[in-house]
């Protein structure tokens, strides 16, 4: 009898194999991650995507990846897709590039296969020129592929490296985020955290104990409140996974694509004319050097309506960093907040806004500064922790920013709190003054102590609280005002309180097609 011999699979067994081997990697692996993940309160990795994306848009790829290892058992768990999700698809329409960990599989941790889908994606994103979306939860590098899992850590990071400044990168930390794992979202553009369920530390609680003899919680080590508002990693805390998805989705709407291109524009209804949401701003500043008023009240009669995206709200909270829009364009905003040390720039402050700044730089976003500011925070604790050098930072951002740079001093600008505050002397194009403004090296309290010390250490009592009130009000009659600025032209405009929103407006129209360059150079070295 002659021997059978095998027949070619037809094209519609080759299609229905590979219908099957689809519906294992989506379908039968989501039920198994949707029954894992929710008894944590966390989404699946697909769930997270497709929060993400528009409806329908999200392209897979490499679904059918696998690891190569075969130590320790590994040969029989080769899971399609090795623990993390690629593709790409639209947010609001617009093309963005993202990654999610699925911790389910293989504790969505990171080896070769893992790691060469996430470079592949990122390979990608530079060459179409968008955004870079990373959704983070994994049990960190996958011990059984050894050596392999720390050289992707560092070819990822090198890629964040090498698209910084090129295009907006942005992280979230859906769930554990440790070890070599947490320098990648350290580097990218912005990072959200989830309260309660998302954790990012080099060393966890366990190696803390062992090498330091320290016991602390995976909380208080590295949850989101301390990272948020203690060690400063993180641009937002969300209380759950949606808002945070969401909270990235509006952030791409005030990015650029890449730094090739500007922002998006919005459709704005702005009133053409000073409104009683204006008129409010001529009364906001106290009178009364003992009382303080909210900076976001007045940021918000200055920017479109309902459009500030805070960033490290609960960091530094006396410097407000956030992006907004005015007349329908993005905007970056750096203002004081004299309700926080007084607006006063200590350390963590200074850090905070110059990276905003470089951020807004980099993207072709605008920079609004609002200035109300005694100075920098002095003090032994600060000096010797470096407030010169990382104070310095500031100066440093803004003085290399080229985008249009808008002014408003509207209360104290003292010292070298006025210098960094986006000076005319540091490159503003537009700097604006409210009458309230006091542009002075200090204010008329400490200046006459020291201008007036020998006249004031022969007098006593009720002579001296009469000299010192004398020279405080001359003081303050020459130098506490914008006007001294104003003779100089450090301040082009003093402007009424209530015209701020049409003069903001009217600069950075003026501005749009700002052109300057810096001098060339491989990079500047910043006071890091």
């Amino acid at each position: 009898m002659p021997e059978q011999t095998a027949t070619e699979p037809t094209t519609a067994e080759r299609i229905a194999a590979l219908d099957a081997r689809h519906r294992q990697v989506v379908e039968t692996a989501e039920d198994r991650a949707r029954q894992k993940q929710h008894q944590k309160g966390k989404l699946t990795a697909r769930e997270r995507l497709d929060l993400l994306f528009d409806s329908g848009s999200f392209v897979e790829l490499d679904e059918f990846v696998r690891h190569r290892c075969t130590e320790y058992g590994m040969s029989g768990d080769r899971p399609d897709g090795d623990g993390v999700i690629t593709g790409y698809g639209t947010v609001d329409g617009r093309q963005v590039c993202a990654f999610s960990q699925d911790f389910t599989i293989l504790g969505g941790s990171m080896g070769e296969a893992c790691g060469g889908k996430v470079m592949k994606l990122m390979d990608l994103a530079m060459k179409i020129g968008c955004p870079v979306v990373g959704i983070n939860d994994s049990g960190g590098a996958r011990i059984q592929e050894g050596v392999l899992s720390l050289a992707h850590y560092a070819e990822i990071g090198r890629r964040n490296v090498l698209a910084s400044g090129v295009i907006p990168q942005i992280s979230l930390i859906m769930g554990p985020c440790a070890g070599g794992a947490v320098y990648s979202p350290a580097m990218t553009d912005v990072t959200v955290m989830v309260r309660d369920t998302s954790y990012m530390f080099v060393t966890g609680p366990e190696v803390v104990a062992a090498v330091m003899g320290e016991r602390t919680t995976r909380d208080e080590l590295g949850g989101a409140e301390t990272n948020s508002e203690v060690a400063g990693n993180v641009h937002h805390v969300a209380d759950d996974e949606p808002a945070a998805i969401a909270w990235v989705r509006d952030l791409l709407g005030y990015l650029p694509s890449n730094n090739l291109e500007e922002p998006p524009v919005f459709a704005h209804a702005g009133a053409p004319e000073v409104t009683d949401r204006d008129r409010h701003l001529d009364g906001i500043m106290p009178d009364s050097a003992n009382r303080t008023y909210d900076m976001v009240e007045l940021i918000e009669r200055v920017v479109d309506e309902d459009s500030l995206l805070p960033f490290q709200e609960s960091f530094a909270p006396n410097i407000i960093c956030a992006l907004a829009s005015v007349e329908g364009r993005s905007v970056g905003v750096v203002a004081n907040q004299p309700g926080h040390l007084a607006g006063a720039i200590d350390l963590d402050a200074s850090v905070k806004a110059a990276r905003f700044v470089r951020m807004c730089d980099a993207f072709r976003i605008p920079i609004l500064t609002l200035v109300d500011v005694p100075g920098y925070l002095p003090g032994v604790q600060q000096e010797r922790m470096g407030i010169i050098r990382h104070g310095a930072k500031l100066l440093y951002a803004y003085s290399e920013a080229t985008v249009p740079l808008v002014t408003v001093v509207v209360g104290k600008a003292y010292g070298g709190g006025y210098a960094v505050m986006g000076s005319k002397h540091l490159g503003a194009d537009i700097n604006l003054a409210w009458p309230t403004a006091k542009i002075a090296v200090m204010g008329a309290g400490g200046a006459v102590l020291m201008l007036y010390r020998k006249a004031l250490a022969t007098a006593e009592g009720a002579d001296r609280e009469r000299l010192l009130a004398k020279y405080t009000e001359e003081y303050r009659q020459l130098f506490d005002s914008p006007y001294i600025a104003a003779e100089r032209g450090y301040v082009d405009r003093v402007i009424r309180p209530s015209q701020t929103r049409l003069e903001v407006a009217r600069a950075l129209r003026a501005l749009r097609h700002k052109r300057a360059e810096l001098p060339a150079k491989r990079h500047g070295n910043i006071p890091l």
